[in-house]
């Protein structure tokens, strides 16, 4: 797959649930109780649970490689959280390209915003899949291009 500086990455719209939130920390061993107790939240000064970077590294990485294709690899991920995600809420993830090199190694500027601001930035390294071979037409049995 070919990419060029300036591509701009259609946006990803993800839902922001309690189901999301607890299932990604519980995914990541992540158990602390501000990502799973409303109350132990709350008792540490936040409104509700909130979501873990690793949750947000997932969904940035799958943003990345839903869009270069499954052949594509995540080479660095390197992000940095800003306004907390959450329950009832939405981020939006968009990205551009922003290099590619010419072994197909492209690097990509990627911003998630919610209702209060922006949730991570941050920059991904990924690995392009080759572009498929073109099917050369043959001809048919009469001469004629199948």
């Amino acid at each position: 797959m070919t990419a060029r500086v300036g591509e701009e990455l259609p946006p990803l719209h993800i839902p922001i649930t309690r189901t999301l939130i607890v299932s990604g920390a519980i995914a990541s061993r992540d158990y602390q109780d501000v990502h799973h107790d409303a109350e132990a939240a709350k008792a540490k000064g936040s409104p509700d649970i909130f979501m873990n970077i690793l949750t947000t590294n997932g969904l940035v990485g799958r943003y990345i490689t839903d869009h270069f294709g499954p052949g594509a690899r995540l080479r660095k991920v390197a992000i940095r959280l800003g306004a907390p995600n959450y329950p009832g809420d939405e981020m939006v993830l968009t990205g551009q390209v922003t290099a590619v090199a010419a072994d197909g190694v492209a690097e990509v500027s990627v911003t998630g915003r919610n209702a209060l601001g922006k949730h991570v930035t941050g920059k991904v390294t990924v690995c392009l899949p080759p572009d498929p071979p073109q099917e050369v037409p043959r001809p048919g049995p009469h001469g004629e291009a199948r």
